[in-house]
């Protein structure tokens, strides 16, 4: 009654609703454009750990948080040091550092240890190298405002690499495509909605309700101080697909009730009675999913998690807000586009599933193995610019960094001033003999080499030495997140332990090994806290043991199919993707399942025999389920296929597929796993009892 109430009010307040809703977009729009974006994915370690804590005293003692290699082929020695006064003027560039830092350009080269001077030049191409140090950390606005600068002084024969310039062009590639992202899942869902709808103008309204959601949800991401450009870049097409649903239940039951109320205005109050109540409990599972990812230590999930939440619940309230004053404003022009509906019936579908349940059971346990060996065994990458374009600048400068001086990673040793000079050149000298280490290069190496400390700037002592710390470069020949550098890092960390347990090791491969450990134990807490939220939620919802149980095994199962599809296909996978899409896939479609088991709750309770109860599920639900599959589909296939970065490609190609296998997952497999366990479920469900002693 209460709803029908607030029905009621909605609906007489209808203009005054749509005046306010237009009205909120002025400050969401500005929350939208003010709110900060972050590129660097590795930012959102946990800040207790090592190296998290070595890169915040980086900033602290050195002013710098982040570094770059710059090649230089085929030019003079007096044009590089022209070129370097250039990028030494450049604004947040703290320091460059290259031949000319430690001798005059008259002094030989030859003259400079020989450690140093293979470090940083390669006779037979005719290329030398410079490291540039900023007075900010990698992703921060002076820092890529500073790449930006850099490029532009430099000429083709210039490669500057390095995880800052990596976050330049993912923020120039995502600001560019981001949009278009938007436009193509409009484009597509409006397709997806003019078949399965009953008006051509109805999908203009859904699309306009849930925009406005979707501008109110980024407006307000402004509270949160900044977010990811993932969750930026997936947060408008994800909120699309999987609040869809939500208007399509208002259309469907506003239609339904117009056959019991001749007035508009009171069948649409008793639509938005009927579907609060049933879409409330819908988006619970939903939010459960995206509230499991901020569970996750890295804190990438947390973003993700608090945005998608949010959106969900702003869905759910334009949904029965929004949609309905819109609806009955412009109920004329919905009267005028009204057509067929092209969506076909599935009468028969129904019986013959249930009267070929075993088949379907078969298929089950014949797919159900090579799933789980491919789901376990998909291969995923951690190398952030492998997720990137190969034409990229940031992407051609590490390739020529690391065909030309032979170095794919670059590792910062911070070691304590309580350590002896003796102690750090044995240190340095047990790391150079490190399998995959170019180089070691420090003030004790320049110093031990027989050049006095006087003999070194002042610029480049400080750059390599503070009160408490010095600061160590190491070149590696191995790519981050490899098992190489991996297993290099470990030997390079006990080696520095071995000194001083005070020293630390940082930069991006030790980052991105924690970042391997910790989302592995991510992922582990991440679907145990989801898979047992929405046990919960199944179990209260539908009053049963045994329900929740086949649910979330059906669901788990379609999980195994889309993750282990990569595997049979030798695609690799973005590790986020991996982390994420099984609590995204599982919250966000199991609704198709509740859907269907409701309906065989109440055919079963009205005392038909199990498989005419599923038939009549499957024929009344089949349409829902599918249009609501489609929408999903539709709202992010379109962004993996055009999505330039994998990270989102990956993420997008693995929702819209996901989106289709619970379908047919829900559709055969579920309902042949009732059958089989009709018995179990009637007598540990509450509501199932058939009224009449019929077939069980």
């Amino acid at each position: 009654m209460a709803m029908l109430k607030l029905g009621e009010k909605i609906v007489s307040a209808r203009v005054v609703i749509l005046i306010l809703s237009l009205v909120l977009l002025i400050p969401a729009a500005y929350g939208y454009i003010k709110t900060r974006v972050n590129y660097d994915i590795l930012s959102y370690l946990p800040k207790d750990i090592e190296t998290m804590e070595g890169q915040d005293i980086l900033v602290d003692q050195f002013g710098t948080g982040a570094f770059s290699l710059y090649v230089v082929e085929g030019m003079e020695d007096k044009d590089v040091s022209a070129l370097k006064s250039k990028i030494e003027k450049v604004d947040h560039v703290s320091k460059v550092i290259w031949y000319d830092s430690f001798a005059d350009l008259s002094v030989p080269k030859d003259m400079l240890p020989e450690s140093l001077y293979d470090a940083f030049n390669n006779d037979e191409k005719n290329a030398t190298m410079m490291a540039i140090i900023f007075d900010d950390t990698t992703s921060a606005d002076g820092t890529m405002d500073a790449i930006e600068e850099i490029r532009s002084i430099s000429n083709k024969q210039c490669f500057l690499s390095g995880m800052s310039a990596v976050v330049v062009d993912t923020k120039k590639l995502s600001e560019k495509e981001t949009p278009i992202y938007v436009l193509i899942a409009v484009i597509l869902s409006s397709i997806i909605l003019a078949i399965t709808m009953d008006s051509i103008m109805i999908p203009v309204l859904f699309l306009a309700s849930i925009g406005m959601a979707i501008v109110y949800n980024l407006g307000s991401n402004i509270l949160m101080g900044q977010v990811s450009y993932i969750t930026k870049a997936l947060a408008a097409v994800l909120q699309l697909g999987v609040t869809m649903d939500y208007s399509i239940f208002l259309w469907h039951s506003y239609k339904a009730q117009q056959k019991e109320y001749t007035d508009k205005k009171e069948a649409m109050a008793h639509a938005i009675a009927e579907t609060i109540s049933s879409v409330v409990g819908s988006s619970i599972t939903t939010v459960a999913g995206f509230v499991a990812l901020c569970f996750m230590s890295f804190t990438l999930g947390l973003d993700l998690g608090i945005v998608m939440a949010k959106g969900v619940v702003l869905g759910v309230i334009a949904c029965v807000t929004i949609l309905p004053s819109l609806i009955l404003v412009f109920d004329k022009a919905i009267e005028k586009t009204t057509h067929r509906v092209i969506l076909p019936e599935f009468k028969g579908v129904g019986k013959f599933i249930a009267k070929h349940y075993k088949v379907f059971l078969v298929l089950f346990v014949i797919i159900l193995i090579p799933a789980i060996y491919g789901y376990n065994h998909t291969k995923v990458y951690y190398k952030l610019d492998s997720s990137l374009p190969d034409s990229l600048e940031s992407v051609q400068a590490n390739t020529e960094l690391a065909e030309v001086f032979n170095m794919n990673s670059t590792h910062m040793i911070l070691v304590t001033n309580d350590q002896s000079d003796k102690d750090t050149r044995n240190m340095m000298s047990d790391i150079e003999n490190i399998d995959g280490v170019k180089f070691c290069l420090g003030l004790d190496s320049i110093i031990g080499a027989g050049i006095p400390t006087d003999f070194i700037p002042s610029d480049v002592t400080e750059a390599l030495k503070s009160d408490d710390w010095q600061l160590i470069l190491v070149g590696s020949e191995y790519e981050v997140a490899s098992d190489e550098v991996n297993n290099q890092c470990t030997e390079i960390n006990n080696t520095i332990d071995s000194y001083n347990e005070k020293n630390m090791l940082v930069g991006e491969a030790p980052c991105t090994k924690d970042l391997i450990t910790i989302t592995d134990k991510d992922f582990k807490t991440v679907s145990a806290v989801s898979i047992v939220a929405i046990f919960v939620i199944i179990l209260f919802v539908l009053k049963s043991i045994s329900l929740p149980i086949i649910l979330v095994s059906a669901i788990e199962f379609a999980i195994f199919v889309n993750m282990g599809i990569p595997y049979f296909t030798h695609t690799q996978i973005p590790f986020i993707a991996s982390v994420v899409i099984g609590t995204i896939q599982l919250g966000a479609t199991v609704d198709y399942a509740i859907l269907m088991t409701t309906r065989y709750k109440k055919e079963r309770s009205q005392g038909y025999a199990k498989k005419e109860a599923i038939q009549i599920a499957l024929s009344t639900s089949i349409p829902s389920i599918i249009v609501s599959a489609l929408g999903f589909f539709a709202a992010t296939f379109g962004v993996g296929c055009i999505a330039s970065v994998d990270m989102i490609g990956s993420l997008c190609t693995l929702m819209a597929r996901g989106a289709i296998i619970s379908m047919f997952v829900v559709i055969f497999i579920l309902p042949s796993l009732f059958v089989l366990c009709d018995k179990l479920i009637i007598n540990t469900s509450i509501g199932f009892k058939p009224k009449k002693n019929q077939d069980m």
